[in-house]
C-alpha cells in the first residue's frame, strides 16, 4: 500500500518495545513458566522431604522397638537362669521342662510371642502354646453336603503352605545366629504372614550357650499404619499447594485469557474495529506482554483500515478526473465542426488515457509494495553497478526535448544491505519526477557518495534537477499520498502523485531518510530541486 499503510513505527516509551530486555531475568524467558515449576518443585519437594523424615522416623521407630525387646529378653532370660533352667553341675545343661514351667509362670505382654530352643535348636516352648488365648482366625461359613470345595483352595492352601515354610527357615537363620553366641534382631514375616519385630538371644550359663530366646512384637503394621497417618499432614501441604496452584493459574493465567478471547470475540461478532481490552497493563509477564500486543496489533490493524479507507477514496477521486475529463470529451466530440477542434480532442482524449493508465500503474505498485518488502530478503546491492545500469537504460532511450539523465560514478563500488527491486525503483521514481520538471534541455545530475573517514555513517544519493523547485511549504506534503500540485507551465497529468510517497515508503523500509530540498544560487535563486536518500550500510527496519 501506500505510505500510510506501511508497518506501524514502534513507540520508544512502548514498555514491550524491548521484551528481550525485560525478559532476560526469567526463567527460560517466562515468568508464568518459572512460576509453574516453581509450584511444582515445593509440592515434590514436600513430599520427599515428608517420605525422607518419616523414613528416618520409621527406622527409629523399629530400632527402637527392637531395643526394648532386647532389654526385656536378656531380662527374662536373667529370670529363667536364676530359676535354675540352666544347672552347670554335673555339665552345662538346658531343663527343657523347668523352661515351659517358667515361660508359663512368666508374664509375657499382650501381643508379644516368646519361645526357647535348646542347643540343638529344636523348640522347648512358646508362650502362644501355653497361654489361654487361641491364635487364628474363624473358620468360612460351611457349605452343603455335596457342595465341592472352592476351586482357589488348592492355591490357597499351597500359597499358605510355601509361606509358613519360609517364615520358618527365617526363624531357624535367627537362632541359628544366637546360638553362635550374637543377639539377632530384625524384621521378619512370621507364619500367619504377619510382619513382626523379633529379637533371638542366647540363654547362657556362665558363658556357655545352652539355647535360644525369642522374643517378637506383632505390632509393625501398627507402626507402618502410624507411618501412613503421619505421612497424611505432608500429602496434604502438597495437596493444597498444587490446589493453590492452580486455582493461581486459573486467577493469574486461564481468565485474563478468557477475558482476551471474550473481548477478540466481541470483535468479531459485532464486526467493530477497535477492541476493548481487560486492563492488564500492570502485568508484567507473558499475559501483559499478550495485552499489550494484541491492543498495539488492534491499533495497527484500525490505523491500516482507516488508511485504506482513505487510499480507496483517493483512488476513487483520482481515477474520477480523468474519466470526467474522458467522458466531456467524447461527448463533446460529436458536437465540433472542424478537423482542428477535432485533433484537439483527440489530443486530450489520449492525454487522459495515459494519465488513467499511469495512475493504475502506479496505483498498483503502490498496492503490492507491502508484500514485495515483506518477501524480498535483504542481500548485498552494489548500489554503484544499480545506478549505473539505471541511468544507462535512460541515455539509451534519450529523446530531443527530454531532460538528460548525468551520472558520474564513484571511484571504489559502494556496497549496503538491502533489496535491489525496491531500492531501483526509488531511483526510477526520483529521475522521472526531477525530468517531468526540468527543461528540455536541462539535466537531471546523479551523485553517490558517503564520508570515506566514517564508514559507519549512511550513504546518500542525490538528485538534482534544474526545474522550478518546490515552494518551502511544500518540501514535505510531495511525499504525501497523490500530491500534484506543479508549477505553472508544466504538463498536467505527467504524474499519478504516488511516486514520492512510494519512494519514501521503500526508503524508510530499508531504515533510511528520504529529504526535499532547493538548489539556490549566491543570490538565493532557485536553481532546483534536490532529494537526498540516505542509506545505511546494513540496512535496519526504522524505528521510531
Amino acid at each position: 500500500m501506500a505510505s500510510d499503510t506501511a508497518t506501524a513505527k514502534a513507540d520508544p516509551s512502548d514498555k514491550d518495545a524491548s521484551p528481550g530486555r525485560r525478559r532476560s531475568g526469567r526463567f527460560g524467558g517466562s515468568r508464568l513458566g518459572g512460576f509453574i515449576l516453581a509450584l511444582n518443585l515445593l509440592s515434590l519437594l514436600i513430599l520427599l522431604g515428608g517420605a525422607l523424615a518419616l523414613n528416618e522416623w520409621r527406622r527409629g521407630l523399629i530400632e527402637a522397638r527392637q531395643e526394648t525387646l532386647t532389654a526385656q529378653a536378656e531380662l527374662l532370660a536373667n529370670v529363667l537362669s536364676r530359676q535354675g533352667v540352666t544347672r552347670g553341675e554335673p555339665t552345662p545343661a538346658f531343663d527343657a521342662v523347668e523352661a515351659s514351667r517358667q515361660l508359663v509362670d512368666t508374664f509375657i505382654p499382650n501381643g508379644q510371642r516368646a519361645r526357647l530352643y535348646d542347643l540343638d535348636g529344636l523348640p522347648v516352648a512358646d508362650s502362644y502354646l501355653v497361654t489361654e488365648s487361641i491364635p487364628g482366625s474363624a473358620l468360612p461359613d460351611s457349605r452343603p453336603a455335596g457342595t465341592p470345595p472352592p476351586r482357589d483352595q488348592p492355591k490357597t492352601t499351597e500359597r499358605n503352605s510355601r509361606r509358613v515354610d519360609e517364615a520358618r527357615r527365617a526363624l531357624a537363620q535367627e537362632v541359628d545366629g544366637a546360638l553362635g553366641g550374637q543377639n539377632q534382631a530384625g524384621v521378619r514375616v512370621n507364619e500367619s504372614g504377619d510382619r513382626v519385630v523379633s529379637v533371638s538371644i542366647p540363654v547362657r550359663h556362665v558363658r556357655q550357650v545352652l539355647g535360644v530366646l525369642t522374643l517378637e512384637a506383632g505390632d509393625v503394621e501398627e507402626t507402618l499404619s502410624a507411618q501412613r497417618l503421619a505421612l497424611m499432614p505432608f500429602a496434604l501441604v502438597a495437596l493444597a499447594v498444587n490446589l493453590l496452584g492452580s486455582l493461581l493459574l486459573h486467577l493469574f493465567v486461564a481468565r485474563p485469557i478468557m477475558r482476551l478471547s471474550a473481548a477478540a470475540d466481541a470483535v468479531r461478532l459485532q464486526q467493530a474495529r477497535a477492541i476493548s481490552l481487560p486492563d492488564l497493563d500492570g502485568r508484567k509477564d507473558e499475559i501483559g506482554d499478550l495485552a499489550r500486543s494484541l491492543e498495539t496489533m488492534t491499533e495497527t490493524l484500525s490505523d491500516r483500515m482507516d488508511a485504506i479507507e482513505a487510499f480507496a477514496a483517493d483512488v476513487s477521486h483520482e481515477i474520477k478526473n480523468p474519466l470526467t475529463s474522458i467522458r466531456s470529451a467524447l461527448e463533446t466530440l460529436p458536437l465540433v465542426k472542424t478537423d482542428a477542434q477535432r485533433e484537439k480532442l483527440t489530443g486530450l482524449l489520449q492525454q487522459d488515457v495515459r494519465r488513467l493508465d499511469r495512475l493504475i500503474t502506479d496505483i498498483s505498485n503502490a498496492s503490492r509494495l507491502d508484500a514485495e518488502l515483506n518477501r524480498d530478503r535483504p542481500r548485498a546491492v552494489d548500489l554503484t553497478l544499480l545506478l549505473t545500469e539505471i541511468t544507462g537504460v535512460y541515455a539509451a532511450g534519450h529523446k530531443p526535448g527530454e531532460a538528460r539523465v548525468v551520472f558520474t560514478p564513484p571511484s571504489d563500488a559502494v556496497r549496503i544491505t538491502g533489496r535491489d527491486g525496491p531500492l531501483g525503483q526509488v531511483v526510477r521514481n526520483l529521475i522521472d519526477n526531477a525530468r517531468s520538471f526540468s527543461s528540455p534541455d536541462g539535466q537531471v545530475r546523479i551523485a553517490l557518495w558517503r564520508d570515506p573517514a566514517e564508514p559507519d555513517r549512511p550513504i546518500r544519493v542525490t538528485i538534482d534537477d534544474d526545474g522550478p523547485g518546490i515552494p518551502p511549504e511544500n518540501l514535505e506534503t510531495v511525499f504525501e499520498r497523490f500530491y500534484t500540485s506543479r508549477p505553472r507551465g508544466t504538463a498536467f497529468g505527467a504524474n499519478s502523485g504516488l511516486g514520492l510517497s512510494i519512494v519514501r515508503q521503500i526508503v524508510e523500509a530499508h531504515g533510511g531518510e528520504v529529504q526535499a530540498s532547493n538548489r539556490t544560487a549566491a543570490d538565493g535563486t532557485v536553481e532546483g530541486a534536490r532529494f537526498e536518500v540516505a542509506l545505511p550500510v546494513i540496512a535496519q527496519p526504522r524505528r521510531g
